[in-house]
């Protein structure tokens, strides 16, 4: 990922992977049948609303109850659960403090007018016929610096979300767009924590990983932007005729100028110079909440009593600043940290479930049975991307779902004549990228917070993150690009 840092690469590959021989594949199935069962359920039918506004949670919860029920019959303790349930929610801790300051983060730059200064200034250089393959490119050129898709959404993502709303554009469009560009310099930035796990897996270097990857990551990317480029050129928009209204209302609202970008380009190139995540993001808050009281004084007089509450306000609870412009208001809201709460809990619920599913051996066993699919060179290939797929969903964490399949599948390819990078590239292909397709898994929940998108909403226009997994099958069925130990096949 790229992103949170939420495990250490020590630590994951330490990780030991739960086997359970009392347990068969039907029996490791029932609760994600389940899952799945109530989870369609509750989105298609039931609006998302079957029992009330944290539905999803109080499914996984009750997954991860099945779960513990098969493992119970399967001799499998309770204290064996509660561990593994333990140890996940250790592994998310870094991330929900990064999730909570990325709520912050929204609320200051918001009262600071940095995100309505990136609003201004982009709406006056972008315009619908370029604005999706140019979100596409800014994102990846901005992931690739950082390393990770996390930080660009928190930053160039939520200011594309902006302009590309009062240019009239869809949400889902503009949210895929930034998913797809900022998931390629993900996979391809030497700074990315899974760019950097991958080849440790599989058993190859970084650089060698990165230049293998990019045989099928640079086509997907070129076809990515080719895709958006003639959607830019056929967008019906409401937003040309307005934009002179949208200037002359920000400008009144805020004290616009150049210097607000101090803040951005600060925590960028904190993060391109390895600071930790909650160091960069926690500097931008304070730098924001100073910038307020510099060039927003009447905006934090507006909102409350004083200006000091009103940035309080800002980092903890929401925020709303009227204008005389109805889209601008509702562009100019944030949450906060408390608005990142449903998030925060949907993770923490999607680790019980991942950890029960680990802890009574279900993940090992689903792996093991996708890996005697794996009769062929294509078929090795295919049973590895399906099992990274399945983790995505199952185990609701991108690392696991390039750890477990990594471990599990390292010897088969080994006896396959099939060099490791063939492996490490196929791990990002399918696990790093479709990680942000899965609403309860970390990356997912946390886009769609992030940059208020529902993962629905934009996942059928990420077209980079599902049609990497279709590229590296492609590769494997014709033979392209595929590297050998020894000879050829």
């Amino acid at each position: 990922m790229n992103e949170n840092n939420n495990l250490s690469e020590i630590d994951i590959q330490e990780q030991k992977i739960i086997e359970n021989k009392e347990l068969n594949i039907w029996e490791a199935l029932i609760p994600v049948f389940i899952l799945m069962g109530l989870l369609a359920y509750n989105i298609f039918i039931a609006d998302g609303v079957w029992l009330g506004d944290y539905s999803n949670q109080y499914i996984l919860l009750m997954g991860a109850a099945v779960a513990a029920v098969v493992g119970f019959f399967n001799k499998v303790s309770i204290n064996t659960m509660i561990a593994e349930v333990w140890e996940n929610w250790k592994s998310i801790f870094i991330p929900v403090l990064i999730l909570l300051l990325v709520g912050a983060l929204a609320g200051t730059w918001l009262v600071s007018g940095i995100i309505p200064a990136m609003v201004y200034y982009g709406l006056q250089v972008l315009n619908p016929a370029i604005f999706l393959p140019a979100s596409v490119i800014i994102a990846a050129i901005i992931s690739i610096a950082t390393g990770s898709s996390w930080t660009t959404s928190a930053t160039v993502g939520i200011a594309l979300i902006g302009i590309g709303s009062a240019l009239g554009i869809s949400t889902g469009m503009i949210a895929g767009a930034v998913i797809s560009g900022a998931y390629f310099g993900d996979k391809m930035s030497p700074l990315s924590d899974t760019t950097n796990l991958a080849p440790a897996m599989a058993g190859t270097d970084l650089f060698t990983h990165i230049r293998y990857m990019a045989l099928t990551t640079v086509p997907t990317i070129i076809v990515t932007l080719i895709i958006f480029s003639v959607i830019s050129m056929n967008i019906e928009t409401t937003g040309n005729a307005d934009i002179s209204g949208l200037l002359g209302s920000i400008d009144s609202t805020f004290n616009i100028t150049p210097w607000l970008f101090i803040v951005p380009i600060v925590v960028i190139a904190l993060i391109v110079t390895k600071t930790k995540p909650l160091i960069a993001l926690g500097t931008g808050v304070i730098l924001a909440a100073v910038f307020a009281f510099i060039f927003q004084p009447e905006i934090l007089e507006s909102l409350s009593t004083s200006s000091f509450k009103s940035i309080t306000n800002a980092i903890f609870s929401d925020t709303q600043i009227t204008t005389d412009n109805e889209k601008l208001n509702d562009l100019f809201s944030a949450g906060g940290m408390m608005g990142m709460l449903w998030t925060i809990l949907l993770i923490v619920c999607a680790m019980v479930f991942g950890g029960a599913m680990d802890a009574i051996g279900a993940l090992a066993r689903i792996t093991k049975e996708l890996l005697k699919l794996a009769t062929s060179v294509f078929g090795l290939f295919a049973s590895t991307v399906f099992s990274c797929l399945g983790l995505n969903a199952i185990a609701s964490d991108q690392y696991l779902a390039i750890v477990i399949p990594g471990k599990m599948f390292k010897q088969a390819f080994e006896d396959k004549n099939l060099a490791p990078e063939n492996l490490s590239r196929t791990l990002e292909d399918a696990g790093t990228v479709t990680s942000v397709l899965i609403p309860w898994n970390t990356c997912g929940a946390y886009q769609a917070s992030v940059l208020g998108v529902d993962t629905f909403s934009y996942a059928g226009y990420a077209f980079f993150n599902y049609l990497s997994p279709f590229t590296t099958l492609l590769y494997a069925a014709f033979n392209i690009k595929i590297k050998m130990l020894r000879g050829k096949i």
